[in-house]
């Protein structure tokens, strides 16, 4: 008996899975597994089952929609994903942030949440072409905001095009702070839209130090425009959830990995 309702058992999670990365465009395989109650390594069967099939691509460490090197979640997808790592890694990120200093904030929902560990900054000046990071400070009394012009892009609520990347021009700050959709140690940061890449190097050409703020579902992934080099990724601040393999490969060619570690996971 238990024999027949095995496949049955397998049928119905696989179709989860699909499920799950169809919502999301990519997940990282321990993601999958919590949210399927299964094993990694089942999980990694099934996926290589799905793929098989046609019906999503395997990636290190994860799985996505089939041609995913173009595909842009949602502002509200992203916003929703790995919540509790982006709150991690945004108050991590705060601690290089100092009063008196200028630093540019990227779009994206993890900058967001490092815009709100910022408040109580005292004299600081943040440059930004995200809304909601401006949003975020503009009632906090010691932060100056400087925002670029540009053209609207919605999915990411930020400021895109040749407006934007001119009024970045002659700008200098310390540090940069920028997100993307996928961080590998071969291609560094990256993004599927040129336009949102175009101004995110505009953004960390400003920087005299660039830093990734990337959880353990971009930590591997490849997407289809490169915005950083890995080479010129000075920090990069993630989760304890992430691939150690392409930490490692990131911190041999000369990243500074901090990775943040989750309440629930302490003491483990």
């Amino acid at each position: 008996m238990a024999d027949e309702t095995r496949p049955a058992f397998a049928a119905e999670r696989r179709e989860r899975i699909l499920e799950l990365v169809r919502a999301n465009g990519a997940m990282a395989l321990r993601e999958i597994a919590s949210r399927v109650r299964a094993s990694e390594v089942t999980v990694r069967r099934d996926v290589r089952a799905l793929e098989a099939d046609g019906l999503i691509d395997r990636r290190r460490g994860g799985a996505a929609l089939p041609g995913r090197l173009g595909f842009e979640q949602s502002y509200t997808q992203k916003s929703g994903q790995a919540a509790p790592e982006k709150l991690a890694i945004a108050a991590a990120a705060a601690r290089l942030v100092e009063d008196d200093d200028a630093v540019v904030l990227g779009p994206g929902s993890t900058t967001e949440a490092l815009a709100r560990e910022l408040v109580s900054r005292q004299n600081l000046t943040v440059v930004t072409n995200s809304l909601l990071v401006a949003e975020v400070l503009a009632s906090a009394p010691g932060v100056e905001v400087v925002m670029t012009g540009g053209t609207l892009r919605g999915p990411i609520r930020a400021l895109v095009g040749a407006a934007a990347e001119q009024a970045l021009s002659g700008l200098r700050v310390r540090m940069a702070f920028v997100s993307g959709n996928g961080v590998t140690a071969e291609r560094g940061l990256s993004t599927p839209n040129p336009a949102v890449a175009s101004v995110d190097r505009a953004l960390v050409a400003c920087a005299q130090e660039v830093v990734v703020l990337a959880d353990h579902t971009k930590v591997g992934a490849d997407t289809m425009v490169q915005t950083v080099a890995p080479e010129h990724i000075a920090h990069l601040i993630t989760d304890n959830h992430a691939d150690p393999e392409v930490l490692m490969t990131l911190e041999d060619m000369g990243t500074l990995v901090h990775v943040a570690v989750l309440e629930v996971d302490r003491g483990e």
